[in-house]
């Protein structure tokens, strides 16, 4: 679904790429994207250039250690789309891998508690596309008996982990959105067939489900973007804490999206719409913690 606020993004982007110091003068072609030339992309071949110059070659480096699949990535590289969510995460949190301080004051307007940041991952503090430590959500698993991260498994754009004030340790599973917006079209049923509510039922029928069945009208309903997506992070930031995953105490989600991003805020899911005004506060509704979810 095109979204008002991707088609005005595309326009800042395409100002960004004719002034941007951070580019080559190559970069400033348009580049193909789905089989046609876009100012809002670069060439193919220069699709690292989306990336802060400071990190592009340790962004690189560490993805594909970590076997991460950028979306619509091109030869191990990010996509060549100025508009790409993933990109954007990378760009503004990769930077803050490791530094530990100028992190904790990043987050500590959201996290008060904060005594000081874990090192999450490689001794980074900031990580990405988690799956968590074991498959919590039992996702059917590629033939090589391996899970991804970034692409056919419920992941996370971000993780970070501190300690609290109090001695514990708290885990934050962060879901990163720039220009989404959702269509009311149910993906209940993939296009393969495949039932996905049969999937996450075992999660949906647990008695200690992230969501408060008394406020839920059906189970159909979280089958639309974004609380088919947030339902499956509750469940792996739940699955989580339960198993004490990096020593955890407590492991939420929290939810980033600019705030001019009124598409993304429309409540997609036809029998939710009673329940709140955006997609965040429904979701938050939904929950049996409310305080597991910040947005």
């Amino acid at each position: 679904m095109m979204g008002k606020f991707l088609e005005s993004e595309k326009i800042r982007q395409v100002a960004f790429k004719k002034t941007s110091s951070s580019l080559s003068e190559a970069a400033r072609l348009d580049g193909e994207f789905r089989g046609a030339e876009r100012p809002f992309c670069l060439p193919q071949e220069l699709s690292l250039e989306t990336l802060y110059p400071p990190i592009r070659n340790d962004a690189i480096s560490f993805y594909k250690k970590h076997g991460i699949m950028w979306h619509q990535g091109i030869n191990d590289k990010p996509s060549n789309h100025l508009c790409d969510s993933m990109t954007c995460c990378a760009n503004f949190l990769f930077p803050f891998s490791d530094q530990a301080e100028a992190l904790k004051a990043l987050l500590k307007p959201f996290f008060p508690d904060i005594e000081r940041m874990l090192p999450v991952e490689d001794d980074r503090f900031v990580s990405f596309e988690w799956i968590g430590a074991q498959n919590y959500l039992g996702e059917r698993m590629g033939k090589n008996g391996e899970r991804s991260r970034g692409a056919n498994f419920t992941s996370t754009d971000a993780i970070v982990a501190y300690q609290r004030v109090d001695g514990s340790m708290q885990i934050v599973l962060i879901e990163w959105k720039y220009t989404e917006s959702y269509s009311s079209a149910s993906l209940q049923i993939a296009k393969s067939g495949t039932d996905r509510s049969l999937i996450y039922r075992h999660l949906f029928e647990k008695e200690d489900c992230v969501i408060n069945k008394d406020a839920l009208p059906s189970y159909s309903d979280i089958f639309f973007e974004p609380f088919y997506q947030f339902f499956r992070q509750q469940s792996l930031a739940h699955e989580m804490e339960k198993a004490g995953e990096l020593n955890a105490d407590n492991v939420c989600l929290l939810h980033i999206a600019p705030e001019n991003n009124y598409d993304f805020r429309r409540v997609t899911s036809p029998g939710l719409r009673q329940t709140g005004s955006t997609a965040t506060e429904v979701w938050k509704s939904l929950l049996r913690e409310p305080d597991r979810f910040i947005s």
